[in-house]
């Protein structure tokens, strides 16, 4: 039975089945993305119930994998974006005192101002740059450069074949090449 008749059908052992198919995919694609584990099976579950909840927008026309990933990389830039807006003052106040020793010095002194500006605006152009990324071009990038997995793995997770994870690959970083190339002539400019 086709994947998107069995969810139309609401097949409970079917349903079952693929979910277990695909939710540990779906969780290596969440920790991929940087997403602490108990964080990551959150955005998992909000992923299976968006999944349902929107369903019959799935017309098969795409590998299911390739729906739920998409699905995945959405809720993980809402969930950056709400995490970004919420941070609770203990987390705060624990930063701070990991910079000073009991007396109230440096622990670590800061890094220098310049170098400080140079890494920071170097990983704001990274980041900007993987986010213009197609879902499955980022997705295998950050696997392979980010989370050091092996080729077979991210096959497994992506459901591409090697050859098609070479080509995946090749694309990122050409794209992230030029683009931070271009980011980088602008700064030169400026």
């Amino acid at each position: 039975m086709a994947e998107a008749e069995i969810i139309l059908n609401n097949d409970t052992s079917e349903v079952e089945d693929l979910v277990r198919d695909y939710t540990e995919s779906l969780l290596k694609g969440a920790l991929s993305l940087g997403f602490p584990i108990d964080d990551a099976k959150d955005l998992v579950q909000s992923v299976w119930l968006t999944f349902f909840a929107a369903g019959d927008k799935f017309e098969g026309r795409s590998q299911l994998s390739t729906f739920l990933f998409g699905i995945l990389y959405n809720k993980a830039k809402e969930r950056r974006r709400t995490d970004d807006r919420q941070v609770p003052d203990e987390q705060i106040d624990k930063l701070v005192d990991s910079y000073f020793d009991e007396r109230g010095r440096w622990s670590k002194p800061p890094i220098d101002p310049e170098r400080f500006m140079q890494a920071s605006q170097t990983m704001t152009t990274i980041e900007k740059c993987l986010e213009i990324l197609p879902v499955s071009q980022r997705m295998a990038f950050c696997l392979r450069e980010i989370d050091e997995h092996g080729s077979s793995d991210i096959c497994k997770i992506l459901d591409v074949t090697s050859t098609n994870l070479g080509v995946l690959l090749f694309r990122a970083k050409a794209k992230l090449g030029e683009c931070i190339e271009r980011k980088a002539k602008h700064f030169g400019e400026g």
